[in-house]
């Protein structure tokens, strides 16, 4: 297989695995391999807006404010947005649509009903055309987490392979548990596989290393049961839909390769 491969369809993806089981890695691989995909963070749209200040940046910054989660349709309106802008969702005949530059709510956002994000853009359920083309491709990261938000992204654009990578519990467990950081630089170490030259300290600096909190053996396991009761509805809705595929292996070294063929396999030449 080449190093740079084209896509002949549009690839629509999520990834779905426990906490440490390297999806980040495998995104930035494909995104470097395939470069007709892109990568839509739910998270970085509702902390770009929020920095830009648009009506529903400053939506959502109300909520979060007064401690609530932020509502699924407006993660929704968020992705709606993002692909709209780039093309690759267009409303159909009679929909107007409405960019999220329009000019905010004149009320105090604190003052606003979360229904009032409505007036703000279309409604979700309005019907719209997606893009095939093969620059139409994207991996959606941190949505959807449970079916629910599954079967609510469906009737905005329907997602057309859903990777579910697994790593053996013990296997994650055992790797993120050796894992230590030099928060200053970020560098990582693993007492397994590529530990510091002195115990504890960092190469470069002589600093303490430390722990993340989410990769105690308490913490990481408590996230695995959540992950593991959220997932297996999400993964079952998309079986149900034709479009899951599984891939099983101890490290990203291994599983990636086994990615790119299957993807391959289905969007590429």
């Amino acid at each position: 297989m080449s190093s740079k491969s084209a896509l002949l369809r549009s690839a629509r993806l999520i990834l779905v695995g426990a906490p440490g089981v390297g999806k980040g890695t495998h995104t930035e691989r494909m995104l470097k391999r395939y470069p007709q995909l892109s990568s839509i963070s739910s998270g970085d749209l509702l902390r770009e807006n929020v920095r830009n200040k648009t009506p529903l940046g400053i939506q959502a910054e109300s909520i979060m404010k007064r401690g609530e989660l932020v509502p699924d349709t407006m993660i929704l309106r968020l992705i709606r947005n993002a692909l709209a802008n780039k093309g690759w969702l267009i409303p159909r005949e009679g929909v107007k649509p409405v960019t999220l530059n329009s000019a905010p709510p004149s009320a105090e956002p604190s003052n606003l009903p979360q229904d009032d994000i409505v007036n703000i853009s279309p409604p979700l359920d309005a019907e719209y055309d997606h893009s095939e083309h093969p620059d139409a491709s994207f991996i959606l990261d941190g949505f959807p987490r449970t079916a629910s938000q599954a079967s609510q992204l469906d009737k905005l654009i329907p997602i057309n392979m859903a990777i579910h990578v697994y790593t053996p519990t013990e296997v994650i467990l055992d790797r993120i548990c050796n894992r230590w950081i030099h928060p200053p630089s970020g560098r990582t170490y693993n007492t397994t596989f590529n530990p510091a030259k002195v115990a504890g300290k960092d190469d470069v600096t002589g600093e303490k290393l430390v722990q993340r909190d989410d990769d105690k053996p308490e913490v990481w396991k408590a996230r695995l049961k959540q992950f593991e009761e959220a997932a297996q509805p999400l993964l079952e809705h998309y079986d149900k839909m034709g479009v899951l595929w599984r891939v099983e292996g101890g490290s990203s070294d291994e599983i990636s390769p086994k990615i790119f063929a299957e993807f391959e396999k289905r969007f590429g030449a």
